[in-house]
């Protein structure tokens, strides 16, 4: 491919200009978070020292803290600024698009929520998260929980962690190419080379387009994918929280005379049960999320729709901002509790 220099000049003086802006930015940050707290303890010694010469009373330290407050306040409003641009402001202007027609013109009340859920189409997107949100935290989490109560203390535990967690550095679009390659199909006398139709095919059945067969076993086989993903996640959290749990409550538990699944049950999994909330709820957060593997291996045909990947559908592909701000609305409001639960255990934590 050849380059082209003159043509792309403009392109890299503009990526040189935001190169120097961002070490400028950041390195000005940088010195002021050195220089000014340096200099402001300094002054602060000085007038110390001066009214202790003059033998006057040392002021003691204010309880208020507002200059503090204010210095702290001066390095969180850039964060505050970016959230606002990119958080709250496409947040409100998602909200007010859901109540108009599909090219934002004109006020429809709540006619894209009524369309929503009278549609047969969306109602099916809708029962495929619920399947989602469903199976894949139930799965995930325990399968992480068995395997990282089986290889506590083994002889490879490092190894067996290793290999479960891989997945989780994959992207979800590379996991969902490689499943695509398992779940390949090729049609005739042609010799499968997807995994899935190989293993059959050698037991003397008729290979599968498993991608396209009725919902919702097509959707099973996508949430399959998620699994393989989450599970290492779920292994690494609770495998530490299992290390985590005091050794004298196990010896005494030891000594009571209790059986391996009574250990399991009575002593684990309470000693747990925070890291497992914890891990539950992330895995529900990223399920209600997902986008990437619907996009990647059926792109919601077949009936495997979910509802990001519809909303990206409504309002990119088909251009109904109004039906596409609905669903991302409708999506929103399905995290909020999960969020709000997280959140009031996180406190719950932290006053016990």
């Amino acid at each position: 491919m050849y380059f082209d220099f003159e043509e792309q000049f403009p392109k890299l003086v503009m990526l040189l200009y935001g190169l120097i802006a961002f070490a400028v930015i950041v390195g000005g940050l940088l010195l002021l978070l050195d220089v000014v707290p340096s200099r402001l303890a300094r002054r602060r010694e000085q007038r110390m020292l001066a009214m202790a010469g003059a033998g006057g009373t040392v002021p003691m330290r204010r309880s208020g803290r507002g200059s503090e407050g204010l210095f702290g306040l001066f390095f969180l409003l850039p964060a505050l600024i970016l959230l606002g641009i990119g958080l709250v402001v496409p947040a409100l202007r998602t909200t007010v698009l859901s109540f108009m027609d599909g090219r934002s013109e004109n006020w429809v009340g709540l006619d894209n929520y009524q369309w929503m859920f009278s549609q047969d189409e969306i109602i099916q997107v809708l029962t495929n998260t619920l399947i989602w949100v469903f199976l894949v935290p139930t799965v995930a989490t325990t399968v992480g929980l068995i395997y990282a109560v089986l290889v506590d203390k083994a002889r490879f535990e490092s190894l067996a962690k290793s290999l479960v967690f891989m997945p989780m550095a994959i992207s979800f679009v590379g996991a969902s190419i490689i499943w695509r390659f398992v779940y390949a199909f090729r049609g005739g006398e042609q010799e499968q080379y997807g995994l899935l139709n190989y293993v059959v095919t050698l037991f003397g059945f008729e290979p599968q387009r498993w991608l396209q067969l009725n919902a919702p076993l097509n959707t099973l086989l996508l949430i399959v994918v998620m699994i393989w993903i989450q599970a290492g996640f779920a292994m690494v959290v609770l495998s530490a929280a299992i290390k985590a749990i005091p050794g004298d409550i196990i010896e005494a538990a030891r000594l009571d005379g209790v059986n391996a699944w009574q250990m399991f049950w009575q002593v684990t999994m309470p000693s747990i049960r925070p890291a497992l909330i914890v891990v539950v709820v992330t895995i529900s957060i990223a399920t209600l999320k997902v986008f990437d593997i619907v996009r990647t291996m059926t792109n919601g045909n077949y009936d495997t729709g979910v509802i990001a990947n519809e909303m990206y559908n409504q309002a990119f592909r088909y251009g109904q901002n109004g039906y596409g701000s609905a669903l991302a609305v409708f999506l929103f409001v399905l995290v909020i509790p999960i969020v709000i639960y997280q959140i009031r255990n996180l406190r719950k934590q932290r006053e016990v």
